[in-house]
């Protein structure tokens, strides 16, 4: 499931699919083709889907840069993408809740549902897990993928395909407002106005914050943020030397404590910040990965109990995703900068746009 080679199939039931589903390979470093991917059998509680939106993740163009992320390493070829949304094509014959012709996001990870995290809802934990396009396991940038169909959610007829391959970067957010209890009595500080910023700010605004207030070192990427909803925005700058000088800036435009700050750039200088700046007895959530290692102020903050917390992806969150979006709550139609079509020219051009930034937020394409 989500797995597959480029073998030819042998059976002549599933040979048309076969022949015709092409997926973006990454190849080598900044190598990307479009071949043939086989896709697995349709087992009884799995539906076979067919790609129409799929957004490229900074992950995605960490991959293809380096063919690593974290500690997770590309050592053969593996099809890009995970942030997706489709049309149901086949459903097993167990399958009761979906249809042919369903439109539905998927949520990328597949557990074993058998470990303790797995058994206690920390499902996101699991040491099993397969996940689109981390390796070795194959993601979704394809014509069709097969799935587990409880890790594929309808969309509601007033969110669209795009909308709901927007689910996977939103669940992000949704996550980290959850960890840190987010709610209408909590103002909150956003480290960094790229895509995972802006989306957990969005997130942050829908779980009731008051106030929030994001920075960056992009003033575009503020004024973006600004046009969302950020109460007030902050320019900061990226040296160490100036945290200080950021922590008088960023109280002064919150105007009160901040109870909650989520660090959705993950470096020295991000979390040193937050962890000044964040009120005796507040919390910090670590969201973004950008320094594996870090040296940071932990003593004073551990001396005002100020809690830090990880996030890692999400649990359970495509319900509330599509709620957020059907209602009204959360509009993430704005981040979609930029849309390609899905031929090999289109998927390189679409991931040097990605990968420059600049006026690039979410990068899409439409298959």
């Amino acid at each position: 499931m989500g797995k597959g080679g480029m073998s030819e199939g042998n059976g002549p039931e599933n040979q048309d699919v076969e022949e015709e589903n092409m997926a973006a390979w990454l190849v080598g470093v900044n190598t990307l083709k479009i071949q043939p991917f086989k896709l697995p059998p349709l087992g009884p509680h799995d539906v076979r889907v067919r790609m129409k939106a799929v957004g490229i993740c900074g992950s995605d163009v960490h991959y293809l840069k380096t063919l690593r992320c974290a500690h997770f390493v590309v050592k053969e070829p593996m099809v890009i993408g995970h942030e997706c949304a489709g049309v149901i094509e086949e459903v097993g014959s167990e399958v009761k809740t979906l249809v042919a012709g369903d439109r539905v996001a998927l949520e990328p990870g597949i557990t074993c549902w058998r470990c303790d995290h797995c058994k206690g809802g920390r499902y996101n934990l699991c040491p099993e897990m397969k996940f689109f396009a981390t390796p070795p396991v194959h993601g979704s940038l394809a014509n069709q993928v097969v799935h587990p169909a409880n890790l594929c959610f309808k969309l509601p007829d007033n969110v669209s395909l795009e909308e709901g391959a927007m689910c996977e970067p939103l669940s992000v957010g949704v996550h980290a407002c959850r960890r840190a209890e987010v709610g209408p009595e909590t103002r909150v500080l956003v480290m960094g106005a790229g895509p995972i910023g802006l989306v957990t700010m969005l997130a942050a605004r829908a779980f009731g914050a008051p106030k929030i207030v994001i920075v960056d070192v992009d003033d575009y990427r503020l004024s973006v943020a600004k046009q969302l909803g950020a109460d007030e925005t902050v320019k900061v700058s990226t040296s160490l030397q100036d945290v200080s000088v950021d922590v008088e800036q960023i109280q002064k435009a919150m105007g009160a404590d901040i109870d909650v700050s989520l660090d959705c750039a993950g470096f020295n200088k991000t979390m040193s910040t937050a962890l000044s700046v964040t009120r005796s007895g507040g919390k910090v959530c670590l969201v973004g990965m950008g320094h594996n290692e870090m040296t940071v102020p932990l003593t004073p903050a551990a001396a005002r109990e100020v809690d830090v917390i990880g996030v890692f992806r999400y649990k359970n969150t495509w319900p509330l995703c599509l709620e957020f979006l059907s209602s009204g709550k959360i509009d993430v139609k704005p981040l979609i900068t930029h849309r390609f079509e899905f031929s090999e020219k289109e998927v390189i051009d679409a991931f040097e746009t990605s990968a420059r930034g600049g006026n690039a937020i979410k990068v899409m394409f439409n298959l």
